[in-house]
């Protein structure tokens, strides 16, 4: 069952270990991505706050603006997740989906002891606030035995702690969590569903999963354009109690996102990596991460702002190519048309615009 704590400061304080919250980011202090994105819709993927996923479901006419604000509550984050409906959807298809969901790999769940005798319970808690009562489902999906138990929460115009604890799932049903770097576990909040999500009653109690009974009983996020969202200060811990928010200081949290994901920025003039001359055209060499991948990532870049560069030439715009990722770095691969680069001398991988950017992106 959920709790609610009106008073968004007074936390229940139970000594424990650091490191017990099983989220990263919980504080939505990291975004290497973006502040905001506007017109977010039939779309799934990371927009704007690490770790933190956004699936509008394809079927939805509903759109928003998802944001990182500075309007957390005191004493808990100075930031949170903001989302804004821009376009209504009052006509709910069955398949349409609106979900906020927090993924974690099997080697940051072990401690749950999940499917075996001895296992844990889970306490989520958050906080969360809206332009108006609503109420929506805060959900656990077991990936690696397809299982699933819900929650209903409500939401008011005051900042509020939400408190759910999850029984134990040890029935035959269930194995253990994958121990890997492979999805195992997911935090769903789900905002906005059909009929298919909501035509039985919700699931509470694990079992395997049942679509139909995944989100019954919430409200829809986009039956007007008023609508908002604010989510902060989520914590999953193993127990039945809701311990005082863990705070991080923000190096750590960024560390740990960077497993996932990690963008270097780089202005008009700045270098991002450093390489060789294969020819008189054609410069390459590798872009080590800072921190190690969760898996060999895949690479992109922010398109025709670098050259490289030697014997200082500016060289032109060109598309950087990656190839050969690994856990630690990514071979880039540029030609340069214009410029005679000195083959066999060293290269430099030079932004030639502000906000130039390579990224690797290895989330779950």
């Amino acid at each position: 069952m959920s709790r609610s704590r009106d008073n968004a400061s007074a936390v229940t304080t139970v000594p424990s270990g650091v490191g017990r919250n099983m989220v990263i980011n919980g504080g939505m202090n990291v975004a290497q991505r973006s502040a905001s994105v506007t017109g977010i819709g039939a779309a799934d993927g990371y927009f704007t706050l690490d770790r933190w996923n956004t699936n509008v479901g394809a079927t939805s006419a509903g759109r928003l603006t998802q944001t990182q604000t500075a309007d957390g509550p005191n004493g808990i984050s100075a930031n949170c997740l903001k989302l804004d409906c821009t376009t209504a959807d009052t006509s709910i298809a069955a398949g349409e989906l609106l979900q906020i969901s927090h993924k974690i790999e099997g080697h940051n769940v072990q401690r749950i002891g999940k499917g075996v005798a001895g296992a844990k319970e889970v306490t989520v808690s958050f906080y969360v606030k809206g332009n108006a009562s609503a109420t929506y489902v805060v959900e656990l999906f077991d990936a690696d035995n397809t299982r699933s138990i819900g929650a209903l929460f409500s939401v008011t115009t005051d900042w509020n702690r939400i408190e759910v604890t999850f029984p134990t799932d040890e029935d035959d049903g269930s194995s253990p969590f994958d121990d890997d770097n492979a999805l195992s576990l997911t935090l769903n909040f789900t905002l906005h569903a059909g009929s298919s999500f909501t035509s039985a009653a919700l699931n509470t109690v694990w079992s395997n999963n049942d679509t139909t009974k995944r989100a019954a009983g919430g409200d829809s996020f986009f039956d007007a354009t008023s609508r908002t969202f604010f989510l902060t200060g989520v914590q999953m811990e193993v127990g039945p109690v809701a311990t005082e928010f863990e705070h991080e200081d923000y190096g750590t949290t960024l560390a740990k996102c960077m497993r996932y994901y990690e963008k270097q920025i780089a202005d008009d003039g700045q270098f991002i990596a450093v390489g060789y001359n294969e020819s008189t055209s054609n410069g390459r060499g590798l872009v080590p991460f800072k921190v190690k991948k969760r898996t060999a990532p895949t690479m992109s870049d922010s398109g025709t702002h670098f050259a490289a560069l030697s014997t200082g030439s500016t060289g032109n715009a060109a598309d950087v190519t990656f190839d050969q990722p690994s856990v630690d770095n990514a071979r880039w691969i540029l030609t340069n048309t214009n410029t005679t680069l000195i083959d066999g001398g060293a290269s430099l991988l030079r932004s030639l615009a502000d906000g130039s950017f390579v990224q690797a992106d290895a989330e779950l």
